[in-house]
């Protein structure tokens, strides 16, 4: 028998450690799947999304890929996955949330990734930092409108009175005076037609619309009235200084790009856009401030301070005014922390090393702010409302904590995010100086059913507010 030589052992033996070493790095993270391979974990992991994530986090490390309806995604939960995600260019949002778009508002791909950029820039320069003083009077004035219908005095659950006051005031602000129905009847309608569309908006991004009947008639519905209005919209201009509004401005555009019988599509995206967010953040700042007395006593005492005895006037609010109860921000700022979205998305395009792991080309790249936002290392006693944690902040500059990823990171951050920071603001100062209000019901539990969009309250929180004398 012959021997093999020990030249040959030895290159086989480097020959074998290069594989390795090659499968070593190219190896994927740990992956969930299921015994269908296209379905994968999707049933699992859709019953409650959140609490999978952080299952999976305990189980199987800081980055861990999610097989579901044949999609890949690639949770990273420390800093090297959150600094890959962050700054890699290898990573890209719009291709992230084509498809998510494509589904919910009928717009084609082509034409989506063509204007976003353009589109995203005319918004954040409509709704930036520099702009928000020509919101402060008609957000003030508008509020004042629906207060004035709200009634002496009342008891009503807490969602559906934010509801009440701040759909009105958003959809006449950003597209045109008027454009929200008067009508008891049309207002019910409108109500019931754009909570189908938000509560189904998470499972539209994902599946066929012929599956989602009632969610599909809410989103046509939506379309007609944006249709029906577009022209009325694209000519009224502001009475006060004859500016456009945040709608007219993407109609300019879209006329400039030929695409304008895309109109009524970017309307529906905008209107969700506004409103999914800013009105549970406002549900869930009130309850919060309410259900914390020393915190509720804290802010009246301020707004007394600022505006004298509480219900006395009828009040404008200004940007200086906004500085003096800067306890109302952080409030609001603390409740995003702790209501933050489920994820947020990139698509990877080239294999990116994160750790000992190679993500691959075409998964999502995922990052959830929620859970992010409870890791005791970036955010002290996670769970607990600290308002004051936010004297950190730099506010003035317009800089959040470190960590803080609830409007999303980089190039694309949440462009209407000051302006609802601003509402809410506007919101909490008004309805407090005019209503003595308390809650009825213990804080309600969040929804851990979805990963878009702020958290949702799960039950009712009744509120009784009686008119200041």
């Amino acid at each position: 028998m012959e021997f093999i030589s020990p030249t040959v052992v030895i290159i086989l033996g480097c020959v074998a450690l290069l594989l390795f070493l090659q499968w070593k790095n190219l190896r994927g993270p740990p992956c969930i799947g299921g015994w269908i391979p296209w379905i994968g974990a999707g049933f699992e992991f859709g019953k409650t999304p959140l609490e999978f994530i952080e299952k999976a986090r305990i189980k199987y490390g800081p980055i861990f890929t999610v097989v579901a309806v044949g999609t890949r995604m690639t949770f990273v939960t420390e800093e090297e996955g959150i600094n890959v995600f962050l700054k890699s260019k290898e990573v890209n949002f719009e291709l992230a949330v084509q498809n998510p778009v494509y589904r919910t508002a009928s717009i084609p791909k082509n034409i989506f990734l063509k204007l976003h950029e353009k589109l995203y820039v005319v918004v954040k320069g409509k709704m930036g930092t520099f702009n928000l003083y020509r919101f402060t009077g008609q957000l003030t004035e508008e509020l004042h409108e629906q207060l004035e219908n709200l009634g002496p005095h009342g008891t009503m659950d807490l969602n559906n009175l934010v509801r009440h006051l701040l759909y009105p005031v958003t959809v006449n602000v950003l597209f045109k005076k008027g454009l929200f129905p008067t009508n008891e009847r049309k207002i019910r309608e409108f109500h019931q037609h754009f909570q189908a569309y938000d509560e189904g908006f998470e499972y539209g991004s994902q599946l066929p619309e012929c599956l989602l009947r009632n969610w599909s008639k809410s989103k046509k519905w939506l379309l007609a009235l944006f249709e029906k209005n577009i022209p009325d919209i694209k000519t009224c201009k502001s009475a006060k200084d004859n500016s456009p509004t945040v709608m007219q401005a993407l109609l300019d555009l879209l006329e400039m790009e030929t695409n304008e019988e895309k109109s009524p599509n970017y309307g529906l995206l905008l209107l969700w856009a506004s409103l999914s967010n800013a009105v549970p953040v406002a549900f869930w700042t009130f309850a919060f401030v309410l259900s914390h007395p020393n915190i509720h006593r804290t802010i009246m005492e301020g707004i007394s301070s600022v505006f004298g005895t509480a219900g006395k006037d009828k009040i404008k609010v200004s940007e200086d005014d906004l500085k003096k109860l800067p306890l109302i921000k952080w409030c609001i700022l603390e409740t995003i922390r702790l209501r933050a979205p489920g994820v947020i998305t990139r698509k990877v395009l080239k294999p990116v090393k994160i750790l000992n792991y190679t993500v691959p080309s075409g998964d999502l790249l995922m990052l959830s702010p929620f859970w992010l936002h409870r890791n005791p290392k970036y955010f002290p006693e996670p769970d607990l409302f600290k308002p004051e944690r936010w004297k950190k902040a730099n506010l003035e500059k317009h800089a959040f904590l470190d960590c803080f990823m609830a409007f999303g990171s980089g190039k694309y951050q949440c462009p209407g995010r000051w302006l609802a920071l601003l509402e809410i603001q506007i919101f909490i100062i008004l309805i407090l100086y005019y209503y003595d209000c308390s809650l009825l019901d213990p804080l309600p539990r969040q929804s851990s059913l979805h990963l878009v969009g702020v958290q949702q309250p799960e039950g009712q929180c009744r509120i009784q507010f009686k008119q200041r004398k």
